[in-house]
């Protein structure tokens, strides 16, 4: 299925060839013309990929032409990235070359007369078998279809993303809502204080069980029943020790939780003690959602080790499996039952128009009809198609939807809802690699659009920014366009940052259209296969066992719980013999103390991770031959004595992420990156003071987190005239109001659009260089600072402010009188403000009149602050 990105594909070679800095360094190599008659071919065989893509799937030797194409397409995209590293090479060594490098240079196989020899045979072997190939697209009677005009038409998402469940949004569930919360309310039937009641929901993918969950477990009854309510998502992941820590975390105490990576740190007894101490003397509700595991031991054993609240306490459990539902319940199952068709109808309206709308077009609702007939009352399936259809009033257009073929393929009992794979036909090809790569990740997985951002950057899947626009501007668009169609849900938009996750029957999507390029690694999976392009694997040892001779196509390695020790050495030296045109390298949490000087070759690497390595207090000085990185994190290396001398010549950098033992960042070479654009500093505890009259031109994004010696933080506009989030965290010594004493003048605005301010001890008042930003603040956080007493009045300046999230911040007790000048605020969250909390209550409290307005508003319930309290 990999063979439907082919159209992005061509179409960011075509844009990379025709570019006038490419074209320019040709020139200067004496290359143009084999790269002019390399874009020719690929804008003919461009001109029939759409309609191949659509003809493909009953066509067999259609397909292989398709996988002969995707073979030289990637071979040509590394032949293209080849050309760039050596311009990349020849700007480093002439900003900051030697003598003696340039002479190392001449002497190397980068000289220039023996690189362009050699590039000219490769572009001449690439166009030689794309020409053979592409001569061959005339048998299969192809139209041309130049330009692909399938686009997402986006809705106002604002009321229908956020992650709690309104009633409002939930059509055909208020009978199965209220029996469930019945059940839950209801006496332990044998009343007997140590019974744990158990009650599943059960049934098939996609009919909204966890919507249902979440339904009930929102609803005001349910938080007046128990007085702790505790959410985990399962999956197919059933380790008790994981699992423990999940339901501790869950509780939302606001002390820092036990850490993941802790994990194999923590013995189960010390787990179990734990988290009895959590549930003493507190009713509590336990939702475990999506439970695959039918091992009745481990249910046993897991279900004894919650034991400990008071009578009343419940478990509800959402599972696809009946006989797992009669396994774990103690009561009758709740068993989800399809929609029925007027609800079914209703949902779909819902989705595929806006309010009203449909009164307009009765001849389209009757074709929806027929559609959602087709839906057999699988929710996701009639909101998904719905999504599809939004704001498109051709009749044709619906009748296609209607009348597909797909709808008649047979189907197997757990089969992707052909539903789902229509709708992702419908995607625009830019979005299809994209969306593709969320196989890469695990079920249930929070995606951050921010690490998002930086992998489809580094695997040069985003369309470039237009004038004025970041990488970071496009992802946002990507992802307004997904959740559009409904391929997002729990969407939370922070403005600057999102967090979101995907359906269990979309991630089984994006597994079956990404097979052919995307292996999620597991112990099942003995070989890598050859045409595997991107793997991400949990444990280290799925990864070494599986490499083969010939597996050299890899452009992405991602571990999700880190790599030990030596075996990370093995496994670079292996990357450089296998797999040299690696882009995306991530060893998080990985425990080696060296890293080989071989990781120079790398040299088509963009995306380089070691981040909480605790072990590592060097890196090799070739780290910095990697000319294309575009990403550096080092952050959470809390032993790594310095960043090697060299840092400037990464002229790619837009992301660093460091912790150093130094006491002075080397500024020398920081200020050296051009294209910075996004800074963090954290665990570098001997720094008293950063960025004294130190410019950065191009950062956008700072962060400043865990320093606990540093004292002051200069930020002035000269310094950072493209700064727009700032976030400082843990820094317990920090006054930052202590550099704006120095300043002889005012200086210009800060241009801050997103601020985060937590776990700081000497914060008293927000800074009142704060006021500056008035014009351009759009989300403001505050969490943990216990010593913050007021919000000042100038606050109701901030007319561009859309989000305020106030948390455990416990001497706050007001809001300023004028809030309600805030008229652009969205959303505003407080929790673990006690005084606060109760003046902000909903219609009772002393303030409600001043936020009521406000769209979304959180405030968490004094009763259970006080509980906490205690």
């Amino acid at each position: 299925m990999a063979e439907l990105f082919l159209f992005s594909i061509a179409e960011s070679l075509i844009t990379k060839l025709t570019s006038h800095a490419f074209q320019e360094a040709s020139w200067v190599v004496g290359l143009y013309d084999h790269l002019r008659d390399l874009k020719k071919t690929l804008s003919l065989v461009k001109a029939v990929l759409l309609d191949a893509e659509q003809k493909q799937e009953h066509n067999h030797e259609l397909q292989e032409w398709l996988r002969q194409l995707k073979s030289v397409f990637y071979d040509a995209q590394d032949v293209i990235d080849e050309f760039e590293c050596q311009t990349l090479q020849k700007q480093v060594l002439k900003a900051h070359g030697t003598i003696k490098d340039e002479v190392s240079h001449f002497f190397s196989s980068s000289n220039p007369l023996v690189f362009r020899s050699k590039m000219a045979q490769q572009i001449k072997d690439v166009s030689k078998r794309l020409d053979k190939v592409a001569a061959d697209r005339h048998k299969f009677g192809l139209r041309i279809i130049d330009v692909d005009t399938r686009v997402v038409h986006r809705r106002d998402m604002s009321r229908m993303t956020h992650s709690r469940v309104s009633d409002s949004d939930v059509i055909g569930r208020e009978h199965d809502k209220e029996k469930v919360i019945k059940l839950l309310m209801q006496q332990n039937p044998n009343d007997d204080d140590k019974s744990l009641s158990v009650i599943p929901i059960v049934g098939i993918g996609g009919l909204g069980k966890t919507t249902l969950a979440k339904f009930v477990f929102n609803d005001k009854r349910i938080n007046e029943c128990f007085s702790l309510k505790m959410w985990v998502c399962v999956s197919d992941d059933f380790d008790i020790n994981q699992l423990i820590i999940k339901i501790i975390n869950s509780t939302n105490d606001a002390n820092a939780p036990l850490c993941q990576q802790n994990l194999n740190m923590v013995d189960l007894e010390q787990l179990q003690t734990h988290l009895r101490n959590k549930l003493a003397n507190k009713k509590f509700l336990l939702v475990l959602d999506d439970i695959w595991n039918d091992d009745r031991v481990k249910w046993v054993e897991l279900r004894n080790l919650i034991q400990g609240g008071v009578a009343g306490s419940k478990i509800l459990v959402t599972t696809r499996i009946d006989s797992i539902a009669s396994m774990m319940g103690t009561v009758t199952s709740h068993k989800l039952k399809r929609l029925s068709p007027e609800d079914s109808l209703s949902l779909f309206v819902k989705w595929a128009f806006k309010e009203g709308e449909d009164e307009k077009h009765p001849h389209l609702v009757n074709i929806g009809k027929e559609i959602v007939n087709k839906c057999k009352g699988v929710p996701l399936a009639v909101r998904t198609l719905g999504s599809l259809l939004f704001s498109k009033f051709e009749e044709n257009e619906w009748e296609y939807v209607r009348d597909n073929e797909i709808w008649n393929l047979p189907q197997k009992k757990d089969d992707i809802l052909p539903a789902l794979k229509l709708s992702y036909d419908f995607l625009p090809s830019y979005l299809r690699q994209c969306f593709a790569l969320f196989s890469l990740y695990p079920k249930d997985y929070e995606f951050r659009s921010v690490e998002v951002a930086r992998l489809w950057e580094a695997l040069g899947v985003l369309a470039p920014p237009r004038k004025n626009e970041t990488p970071e501007d496009v992802v946002k668009q990507y992802l307004d366009e997904l959740l559009s169609r409904s391929f997002l849900q729990d969407f939370i938009d922070g403005g600057t940052i999102c967090q979101f996750k995907i359906h269990d029957l979309v991630h089984d999507l994006a597994l079956f259209v990404a097979e052919d390029e995307c292996l999620l690694l597991n112990s099942h999976i003995q070989n890598i296969p050859e045409n595997i392009r991107h793997l991400s694997s949990a444990e280290y040892n799925f990864l070494r066992n599986s490499f083969t001779s010939k597996s050299v196509a890899l452009r992405t390695i991602m571990f999700r719980d880190g790599a030990e020790g030596a075996n990370v050495e093995a496994l670079l030296n292996t990357c450089v013999l296998k797999s040299k045109f690696l882009r995306v390298l991530d060893l998080r949490d990985s425990t080696c103390k060296t890293l080989p000087c071989s990781i120079g070759k790398l040299k088509h690497l963009r995306y380089f991770s070691i981040q909480n390595n605790r072990n590592i207090k060097r890196l090799p000085n070739s780290i910095f031959k990697l000319q294309n990185l575009q990403l550096f994190n080092v952050l959470g290396c809390e032993e790594l004595e310095a960043l090697p001398k060299g840092l400037r010549k990464l002229i790619s950098l837009r992301h660093l992420d460091i912790s150093t033992k130094q006491p002075v960042l080397p500024y020398s070479e920081i200020t050296n990156l051009i294209s910075l654009a996004h800074l963090s500093i954290g665990s570098s505890h001997n720094m008293e003071s950063i960025f004294g009259g130190v410019k950065f031109p191009a950062l956008k994004r700072l962060s400043v987190s865990d320093c606990h010696s540093l004292k002051s933080l200069p930020l002035d506009v000269t310094n950072f005239p493209e700064l727009e989030i700032l976030i400082v965290e843990d820094c317990v010594n920090l006054d930052l109001e202590l550099w704006k004493d120095d300043l002889e003048e005012q200086s210009p605005m800060l241009k801050l659009k997103c601020v985060g301010f937590g776990c700081l001890p000497q914060l008293v008042a927000l800074p009142q260089w704060l006021q500056e930003t008035a014009n351009f603040l759009q989300t403001l956080g505050i969490k943990n600072c216990n010593n913050l007493e007021m919000l000042p009045e100038w606050l109701s300046t901030m007319t561009n402010l859309k989000v305020l999230i106030i948390s455990d911040c416990p001497k706050l007790i007001s809001l300023p009188d004028n809030i309600h000048h805030l008229t652009a605020l969205e959303h505003l969250h407080i929790r673990g403000c006690l005084e606060l909390c109760k003046k902000c209550q909903p219609h009772v409290g002393e303030f409600w009149s001043k936020i009521s307005h406000i769209k979304d508003v959180f405030i968490e319930e004094p009763e259970k602050l006080e509980e906490e309290d205690e």
